[in-house]
């Protein structure tokens, strides 16, 4: 987000519960020399879906617009679950969020949405490659992928290109800081990766931005892996 600040790309940034954490975002932005706004929003509510568009096109006004350019589908919550112990409540929880949410959102969106636009959706490693205890959010994840291809598919007349990142394991509070806290959690991952270390979130938002940018025009259906090279 910073870097489409630099840009001066205005953004609308959403929070579930942290709005003193939204708000040090929408300071960031601001320093960075963009506007933004950040408005609260539960993707595993789909019902709330309709009201939050609306709240959209009245924070779009506050921003001196009335339509926008990019969407990036980014919430995400982490599971854990095996074959031997994942559960029906688990695998809908996890279904909501990182994919019933971005096809709904993405769907009752696109007519505030300039043709021409950009999309990102974020999926994972593990849809790639396969690690214990990832048995329901790994797959999801491949779902989100071939998801994104259809979505390109449907939205190319419209001249918006759709596309997906797939993080590593990355040094966030993700997974319950697991990566970044664990120093045996973290010296594995980083064995395992080409450039011999964990990543960072100052390396996934740039590529992000790129996408978003005039200059990956062409780029549209396309699946790129942000993981120094995870498991080669």
């Amino acid at each position: 987000m910073l870097r489409l600040a630099e840009r001066g790309v205005s953004s609308i940034v959403t929070y579930n519960s942290r709005q003193d954490e939204a708000a040090k975002v929408v300071e960031a932005v601001r320093a960075a020399g963009a506007n933004a706004v950040a408005l609260q929003l539960d993707v595993s509510r789909s019902e709330s879906f309709d009201s939050f568009v609306a709240v959209v096109g009245e924070a779009l006004a506050t921003l001196g617009a009335n339509r926008f350019d990019y969407l990036v589908n980014n919430a995400g919550t982490s599971s854990t679950a095996t074959l031997a112990n994942g559960t029906g409540e688990e695998i809908d929880a996890l279904f909501a969020v990182h994919f019933k949410a971005p096809y709904l959102l993405t769907q009752k969106l696109l007519p505030l949405m300039n043709d021409g636009g950009r999309i990102v959706n974020i999926s994972s490693g593990l849809a790639r490659f396969s690690l214990p205890g990832r048995t329901i959010y790994g797959p999801i994840k491949a779902a989100v992928e071939t998801l994104t291809r259809y979505m390109a598919l449907e939205l190319g007349p419209r001249g918006i290109t759709v596309n997906v990142v797939a993080p590593g394991a990355i040094a966030t509070d993700f997974s319950g800081g697991a990566t970044r806290d664990n120093p045996e959690i973290n010296k594995a991952i980083a064995s395992q990766t080409a450039l011999e270390r964990v990543g960072g979130p100052e390396e996934v938002g740039p590529v992000i931005a790129a996408l978003l940018s005039d200059d990956f025009r062409w780029v549209n259906g396309q699946r790129i892996e942000v993981s120094g090279g995870f498991r080669l």
